[in-house]
């Protein structure tokens, strides 16, 4: 067991220790100036390099073509809910959501203050194998929204849409809060993606918007100007002062994954620790997952006890052995062991060893 627990909370989540060391080192001298990065201006030139080095190295590893804007924006992935519908959309437009869990239920409402119709095309569905999001053959999608909204990967239900949506000439919108930088990616498929950091970029605050060039000079008149695309596309996410630590340490995050071998290495990586969960909890008569197989998540893998009037003791017990944040969303209950790229795999072994001892004594 590591001396220090394994973290395996949905959000904020676990950072790599090597790029915690680091800011902890550059804490109170960053970049030999004898100052903490958090009290440089950032219009200083050394903070503006440093801004331009995590673009660079978000827009390497996700391979972002040039006709589109990498935005750091406030507000976390809940900002972008209305700042989608408000950038990309008209007042009096018709937008398409799919509704795949509960972080999908609240870009619903909140696209809901912005446009004139939004347009449910499909929802989770249950089977005889689990929780499944309804198949595309049966979205009833608009004739001409302005856009089509997913989450590929909802965080509290532990539920995944790994095809990305065929919509044709519509924008396509996802919010890739928990599931960014975890694989391979066409971003050239999507109109929008966006992401609040706190669970494979960097601090909980900070949000990434990627945005295809042609969608930009389309803000109703009364958006906020922090979160018009347009301002900050231009201003270089600067229009105000940005939160500079957060940018500071996502960019230690891009220098991390790219050491690590790229999203591609992290894809091969976060399969394994998924498949070896999902393959135990399967075999298993006292834990079950309760999603489709072809609908879990690669990173947040929920599971309930065969009895939940254990499920207090095995949290008291996991956290005992250095196993942390394991239990459930508060909608759903049960546990959930979220598997973010800076989770190792030793962390999932420890997981399964303890699952292992506690059904012995418990099944």
């Amino acid at each position: 067991m590591s001396s220090a627990p394994f973290n395996f909370s949905a959000g904020p989540a676990m950072l790599p220790a090597e790029v915690m060391l680091q800011a902890q080192e550059e804490f109170r001298n960053w970049n030999h100036s004898g100052i903490s990065v958090m009290e440089i201006s950032h219009r200083d030139r050394a903070f503006m390099d440093m801004a331009a080095a995590a673009e660079q190295d978000l827009r390497d590893l996700m391979s972002i073509p040039d006709n589109y804007r990498v935005l750091f924006m406030h507000g976390g992935g809940r900002g972008q809910f209305s700042a989608v519908p408000q950038n990309i959309a008209g007042p009096d437009a018709t937008v398409d959501y799919l509704h795949c869990g509960v972080w999908s239920d609240f870009a619903i409402r909140e696209a809901q203050k912005y446009v004139a119709q939004v347009n449910v095309v499909g929802a989770t569905v249950d089977t005889p194998q689990g929780r499944a999001i309804s198949a595309p053959d049966t979205w009833q999608r608009s004739s001409a929204p302005a856009y089509f909204h997913y989450c590929p990967n909802e965080t509290v239900d532990g539920i995944a849409l790994h095809d990305i949506p065929d919509v044709g000439d519509v924008p396509l919108v996802a919010d890739m809060s928990s599931n960014i930088l975890s694989e391979p990616l066409d971003v050239s498929r999507f109109g929008v993606i966006y992401a609040g950091a706190q669970k494979n970029i960097g601090p909980s605050g900070f949000a990434i918007a990627i945005v295809r060039d042609d969608l930009l000079g389309k803000a109703q008149g009364n958006t906020s100007t922090i979160m018009d695309y347009t301002v900050q596309a231009k201003d270089g996410s600067m229009y105000n002062t940005p939160n500079t630590f957060a940018w500071y340490l996502s960019g230690l995050v891009f220098q991390w994954l790219k050491r690590q071998g790229g999203v591609e290495a992290m894809g091969r990586m976060n399969h394994a620790k998924a498949n070896k969960l999902y393959n135990y909890i399967d075999q298993s008569g006292f834990y079950s997952n309760p999603v489709h197989p072809n609908h879990r998540s690669i990173m947040n893998v929920p599971f309930l006890l065969a009895d939940n009037r254990l499920d207090g003791e095995f949290l008291q017990q996991a956290a005992a052995a250095g196993l942390v944040g394991l239990k459930g969303h508060r909608f759903v209950g049960g546990m959930r062991a979220s598997i973010y790229n800076a989770m190792p795999m030793a962390g999932v072994d420890a997981l399964l060893d303890f699952m292992r001892d506690f059904e012995k004594a418990k099944g």
